[in-house]
């Protein structure tokens, strides 16, 4: 299946920016006609709260809770928030300076978000999509695949008697189960893969090798191989329709991470030690956002 690989982050804040973004992209669309569920002292809770419950509490919740469940357990969770909130108010618990602290946080972070939202959501257009995907089309031309199974064993010597039982008709898969000694087992199996994937000895040999060919024995830093080929293709970039998603995803984290590294470069950052002394400044030089990689995704790419 295709995939968004990984990319390195350029900075901590981009990186946790992108994470807020990612886990609350709908920010700020609400539902046209919220549904009240439940009641508390009059006060109202809507599915809208429980979406927005969901979103905070969701990933702590058990997998097995689903559906119905999953939703009572939300519905219930806000109802016992309701509750406590309204006894903290009246024990003056909420007038302390650090609950003052806390709340000023919060407000900061759901306001990053609502920013970050919004930012991803203007990017995200078709055209901006097709250009991510033509870009990382490409990077990534066609290249030549191939099918192979394996016999690995730890002297050239018993690599030969090995090539000899299937040269002799025994079934290659058979002989690999047998006496490989790759612990990935399965036949010799080792599916798919293009010449980069395997240390060079190995790929050298398979890829001169037409379908159904098998190899002398090579030598390779694991000890000696056997090759077999199953077959041959050529692997394209997978069509825009298929990848789609992942370019939409990345073009919308780029645009965040753009819009914070703007902000980086606009603002006057000052860090200070643990005893409350002046950091000297980074000496990192401002970064282009038009030319930094986007935090934790990278254009799509084929299997």
């Amino acid at each position: 299946m295709t995939t968004i690989f990984s990319g390195r982050s350029r900075t901590a804040v981009a990186a946790f920016a992108l994470g807020l973004g990612a886990a609350l992209s709908f920010a700020g669309q609400a539902l046209a006609d919220p549904k009240v569920l439940a009641k508390v002292d009059g006060q109202p809770i809507t599915d809208e709260d429980v979406a927005d419950a969901l979103v905070d509490i969701g990933p702590g919740l058990p997998q097995k809770l689903e559906g119905a469940a999953r939703q009572k357990y939300v519905l219930d969770y806000l109802v016992d928030l309701k509750l406590a909130a309204k006894k903290a108010e009246a024990d003056k618990l909420t007038a302390s300076p650090e609950f003052e602290r806390k709340l000023a946080y919060y407000r900061e972070k759901l306001a990053m978000e609502q920013l970050l939202g919004s930012v991803g959501k203007a990017a995200t257009t078709e055209e901006a999509e097709r250009k991510a995907y033509d870009d990382a089309a490409k990077a990534e031309p066609p290249q030549q695949e191939i099918h192979a199974r394996h016999i690995l064993l730890p002297t050239e010597e018993e690599a030969k008697k090995a090539l000899a039982r299937v040269k002799g008709g025994e079934d290659f898969a058979k002989v690999a189960t047998e006496l490989s000694k790759d612990p990935s087992g399965n036949g010799g199996d080792l599916g798919w893969f293009t010449k980069d994937r395997m240390v060079p000895e190995f790929s050298d040999a398979a890829f001169k090798l037409k379908e159904g060919e098998i190899s002398e024995p090579v030598k390779t830093q694991f000890g000696w191989h056997i090759i077999k080929i199953e077959g041959a293709r050529t692997k394209s970039f997978p069509p825009f329709e298929q990848v789609k998603d992942q370019a939409a995803r990345y073009v919308s984290q780029k645009a965040e991470q753009d819009a914070i590294l703007r902000l980086h470069n606009a603002a006057k950052i000052e860090l200070f030690d643990a005893d409350g002394k002046p950091l000297p400044p980074a000496t990192e030089a401002p970064v282009d956002p038009s030319k930094a990689p986007p935090a934790g995704a990278d254009k799509p790419k084929t299997p």
